[in-house]
């Protein structure tokens, strides 16, 4: 089968993010940003329980790699003239790493097992859910601060020895660059900066959840905790610490707690089996769904939206429920309405376009396109043949991610990966891969602020330097909109 690629887009040019300048994986870094200036101008409960002391720690002894960071990888660094963002996707036996303009595979890393992405938060590297913790994989892609602009770096993808061990690793939230980690097996949380994520040697804040559960934290800007309580048998609420692990809120009314979401103003939204919990300013409250049972498992916010798009399911005896509507919440005033849908959708259908427009991956082949403030459909985009989901979670379906302004959409039955800008509706490439796509996540190669600064005050260069504006935008956090991947019925 041979897919048509259209012209290439131009390289994507939105907001600098600052990443980590550490020596890692081998890239010698320092040189190159000097010598570039000089002269060229990023489920299972929990089988026990924890026995340690709930309380918070700062630790830093977390990780320990197995190789020197120089010797991670023999990969070299190369300068590029713009940021190169990159897609990593998953599939049995391994995860490809794609350019997001081409769609060429850079790199096949072999990896066993059923591995999970989740952004680190750096906009460089991602963990890998995978035997034994949380493993980074460094893309291969960077930025650099240095004053008023930045300088861009690619080099080959390594999935590094830096490893957070974890019996059962969960759910990883990044919010205002700061990186929370959940181990399901134990019921441990980190939380670090995100530019650390590649550092072994990280400075953490740990806290510790009374019993092992599949759960999760946020850490807000102010150094608030929102985590989930409960144990193996029932997931029931949250609880909400300040930066010194005082509890400071709590709710128990919140069964089946499962995945978050970060809206506008700091909101953050917890998902129930009969509604959802919303944090704000100290106060925690719970919006009902319309439906004794009404599930909202999986969400997808936006810092562009005070309105938080969530899946809904309302059959509690389904083996398998193919749900027809997606659930609103509008944090500003508890409310929580409906949407229906022209067809069904699964767990990793759920995404937000870069004005908080919400996107559902539709199994006519689709993306349905929801203006939250009217929660009206407003537009549907084809991309593929219609699908049917898997009756098994963990089976390739097809999912949906936004990066740098372009929706990515997987085709498993096609072996297909999809670019398709939502303003225009076009799907502007289509490649095809040779392995079957599983789950998709990736990075800007932004240099992110409030990550790296190791050249961020170095001045010395800039009048040496005449940079297109294309480098500085805004861009708002895409990695506080949280699709947990999850299917509902299992709790993966």
């Amino acid at each position: 089968m041979t897919i048509h690629s259209h012209t290439l887009r131009e390289a994507m040019q939105r907001s600098p993010r600052r990443t980590a300048t550490r020596l890692f994986a081998g890239v010698a870094l320092s040189g190159l940003v000097l010598a570039g200036c000089a002269g060229d101008d990023q489920d299972d409960a929990a089988d026990e329980t924890s026995e340690l002391p709930a309380e918070i720690e700062e630790t830093d002894d977390a990780t320990e790699p197995e190789t020197s960071e120089d010797e991670a990888t023999d990969g070299e660094a190369t300068e590029v003239s713009a940021r190169s963002p990159r897609l990593a996707v998953t599939y049995d036996g391994g995860i490809q790493v794609l350019d997001a303009t081409t769609l060429d595979v850079i790199e096949d890393i072999a990896l066993d097992g059923f591995n999970r992405l989740n952004p680190a938060g750096d906009e460089r590297h991602l963990f890998v859910s995978t035997t034994g913790g949380f493993q980074v994989l460094d893309m291969g892609t960077w930025g650099e601060p240095h004053g008023d602009h930045s300088h861009f770096y690619t080099a080959a993808p390594d999935l590094t020895d830096v490893i957070e061990p974890a019996q059962t690793p969960g759910h990883v939230v990044v919010h205002h660059g700061r990186t929370a980690l959940f181990d399901d097996g134990t019921g441990e949380v980190w939380v670090f900066d995100s530019g650390d994520a590649a550092d072994a040697g990280r400075e953490m804040r740990e806290y510790v959840t009374p019993s092992a559960h599949h759960g999760v934290a946020v850490e807000l800007s102010d150094g608030t905790l929102v985590v989930s309580e409960g144990d193996e048998e029932a997931r029931t609420g949250i609880r909400v610490l300040d930066a010194d692990g005082e509890e400071i809120a709590a709710s128990d009314d919140c069964p089946g707690v499962h995945g978050e979401a970060v809206a506008a103003n700091e909101t953050v939204v917890v998902g129930c089996e009969d509604g959802v919990l919303v944090y704000a300013d100290g106060e925690i409250t719970k919006v009902d769904s319309p439906d004794d049972y009404g599930r909202i498992g999986n969400q997808a916010g936006s810092e562009n939206s005070p309105i938080v798009l969530g899946d809904y399911k309302s059959d509690p005896d389904a083996d398998l429920e193919r749900p027809t509507r997606v659930a609103l919440v509008d944090t500003r005033t508890a409310e929580l309405s409906l949407v229906d849908l022209p067809a069904s959708y699964t767990f990793r259908s759920l995404a937000r376009g870069d004005d908080g427009e919400g996107l559902v991956l539709g199994t006519d082949g689709q993306i349905h396109v929801i203006d939250p403030e009217t929660a009206e459909l407003v537009d549907s985009i084809p991309v593929m043949e219609e699908w049917e989901e898997p009756t098994e979670w963990q089976q390739p379906r097809p999912t949906i991610t936004m990066l740098d302004g372009t929706a990515y959409v997987t085709d498993p039955s096609t072996n297909t990966v999809h670019a398709v800008d939502i303003p225009t509706g076009e799907v502007w490439n289509s490649v095809e891969l040779d392995v079957t796509p599983n789950e998709m996540t990736g990075v800007t190669g932004d240099a992110v602020e409030g990550v790296s600064s190791e050249h961020s005050g170095d001045d010395e260069h800039d009048d040496e330097h005449e940079h297109d504006e294309g480098h500085e935008h805004d861009e708002d956090d895409e990695h506080d909109e949280h699709e947990h991947d999850e299917d509902d019925e299992h709790d993966h």
